[in-house]
């Protein structure tokens, strides 16, 4: 597969201070992708970068096979956005800020209306956007930003704050438009969302990309040797070590049948991040 977005030692600066250091990612096309990181870490900074919104300091970005700054208006009418300050028209209804723009898309009151099916929101497309919830505001802002089916989708902490039935909801559909053939850069600091999403994560720090690969082989390559082994009788889990000690321990203990489970003990993406780092999410 090509590569859908590409950057080249990426830095950008503000006055005195940089946000974006040396940044180096290769996104294939299909992906969903994880940049993972907490408040302040960059995460919106690279997404402006990569849609035309600010210009790098310096380094070379590759968006769709184009330079984006030299071909901008090939890249930007085949990518969406949803990002935490993404505009509503709030005394229109949900279906005339869809048809609004559908209409500067070209596009026709047919492909609104499979949106909101998709999104499960025909039955509130007559609603004031103002009398929303703000869960379903997000929904409309992500429907806008996938109307005219980018090849390439930017989204911005897309379940910040939202409830669980609303996030599950925005993550079936997600996963849909992705076997549909959309790319996904996904920003968040929510470690499981990224987890249960993405098929690469980049954990991002003050600017700098410290670790990137597939959620589960990141947490196999940071696993430790303990295996936790939950017995009959025993009220606590035991702790043996993944060596010859430790194997002999379980089968001793299979044939007592004393053993009810065996886990390994790979930590999850936030304990990586804090290991990396030093830092919590």
């Amino acid at each position: 597969m090509e590569n859908i977005i590409s950057m080249k030692k990426v830095r950008k600066d503000f006055n005195k201070s940089t946000v974006v250091k040396n940044l180096n990612i290769d996104i294939k096309e299909g992906e969903i992708f994880g940049f993972l990181g907490p408040s302040g870490a960059g995460k919106t900074t690279t997404i402006k970068i990569l849609t035309s919104q600010l210009i790098p300091t310096s380094g070379q970005v590759m968006v769709l096979g184009k330079e984006i700054y030299v071909e901008e208006s090939k890249v930007l009418r085949n990518i969406g956005v949803l990002t935490d300050n993404s505009g509503l028209y709030e005394r229109l209804t949900v279906k005339d800020n869809l048809m609004l723009f559908a209409n500067i898309n070209k596009l026709h009151e047919k492909d609104v209306d499979y949106v909101l099916e998709n999104m499960k929101m025909l039955d509130f497309k007559n609603k004031i956007v103002k009398k929303l919830s703000k869960g379903m505001k997000q929904r409309v802002m992500l429907a806008i930003a996938v109307l005219h089916k980018p090849k390439l989708l930017f989204l911005d902490e897309p379940t910040s704050a939202l409830d669980p039935g609303t996030t599950l909801e925005i993550h079936r559909f997600l996963r849909k438009l992705n076997k549909e053939g959309t790319t996904i850069f996904l920003t968040t600091h929510n470690m499981d969302e990224a987890d249960k999403l993405c098929d690469r994560v980049a954990f991002l720090n003050e600017g700098e990309i410290v670790e990137i690969g597939n959620p589960e082989a990141l947490k196999l390559k940071y696993a430790g040797d303990d295996i936790q082994v939950k017995l009959k009788s025993e009220n606590n889990s035991v702790i043996v070590k993944n060596n010859k000690e430790g194997a002999e321990k379980i089968e001793s203990w299979m044939k007592q049948g004393q053993v009810l489970s065996i886990h390994s003990m790979e930590p999850n993406l936030e304990e990586i991040f804090l290991h990396l780092t030093g830092r919590e999410l």
